[in-house]
């Protein structure tokens, strides 16, 4: 299992180090280079009557997997064999993986919400989701931040971690090409609705395995509320307005017996959602460190998984 020990390599470099932001400033980050060659895309292509621009998005998302695909096969097929070409994948993977970056937007949100100070709490997890931070009290910063940890616990970490090792350096590659098209142009607009509705349905099926080994992850790291991690995701993972993310979101309401989702606001819209663990009390300040304390367990088990496979 050469492609779990290269995953394992950017995993663990990544929970080091993150992506350095002199790295950043000087050659920007993979998926920024994506997200450019989508909005050049999108910019030409998004035109004309509603057939048209669903048409138009599918060879947006065929020219994109082409770009991402192609050069990562060719590059994984000229590394050398064995365990050297696996330590090079994995140094090539760790930019796709983001497990030091989720763990610092979140506690950015909650360091200031621990010590009161709600205006740079919402200034933070305005960073992070893409309701109106303005709107939110205490809790509603909370569960803001705490929905954030779980979906993209699966969609940042989870979900590349699990096509790195299934295909390699293209795998997780295409994940996140697959990914940030999804959250660049797969929204529920006039814009967005046609031209990205094909690129918004891939990402719902790349994520279905992904999201749901999140949701056990967070479940069995956190001690014991396994069963009630598990039964609350079981229950409400299809409340959800999205096929994957109550998943995760279920497992970690569960295991910190919270209730989250529920009616959010969104500009001057107001989306009356179903709670997701509704018997649940409200989420403060005190428990984004309980939520942070057990995605870093839940990133642990998915470590120790890894090498586990690595060495099988």
């Amino acid at each position: 299992m050469l492609f779990s020990a290269a995953i394992l390599v950017g995993f663990l470099i990544d929970a080091a180090l993150g992506w350095p932001a002199a790295l950043f400033r000087r050659v920007s980050h993979p998926v920024v280079w994506i997200g450019a060659l989508i909005s050049w895309l999108e910019a030409r292509l998004n035109k004309g009557a509603a057939m048209r621009r669903r048409a138009a998005g599918g060879v947006c998302v065929l020219i994109v997997l082409l770009a991402v695909g192609v050069p990562s096969f060719a590059v994984q097929n000229l590394l050398p064999d064995g365990w050297v070409g696996a330590m090079l994948i994995g140094v090539l993977c760790w930019p796709l993986i983001a497990t030091r970056s989720m763990h610092d937007h979140v506690q950015a949100v909650a360091a200031p919400l621990l010590r009161g100070d709600l205006a740079s709490a919402r200034h933070a997890v305005s960073m992070i989701v893409g309701r109106d931070p303005a709107q939110l009290d205490e809790a509603g910063v909370a569960r803001a931040a705490l929905e954030s940890l779980a979906e993209n616990s699966s969609d940042g970490i989870v979900a590349p971690v699990f096509w790195g090792v299934v295909l390699g350096l293209p795998g997780i590659a295409l994940y996140k090409a697959v990914n940030t098209m999804d959250s660049m142009i797969g929204h529920r607009n006039d814009r967005y609705e046609e031209f990205g509705k094909i690129a918004a349905r891939l990402d719902d099926v790349v994520n279905l395995i992904p999201a749901r080994l999140t949701g056990v992850l967070f479940a069995l790291a956190s001690g014991n509320a396994v069963g009630t991690g598990l039964r609350v995701m079981m229950r409400d993972a299809g409340l959800h307005r999205s096929p994957n993310a109550g998943w995760p979101e279920g497992a970690l309401a569960g295991a910190l017996g919270l209730r989250l989702s529920g009616p959010r606001q969104y500009g001057d819209r107001i989306a009356d959602e179903p709670w997701v663990h509704a018997e649940g009390r409200d989420p403060y300040a005190d428990d984004l460190a309980r939520g942070l304390a057990l995605f870093r367990r839940a990133m642990l088990l998915c470590g120790a998984v890894l090498a586990l496979l690595a060495m099988m």
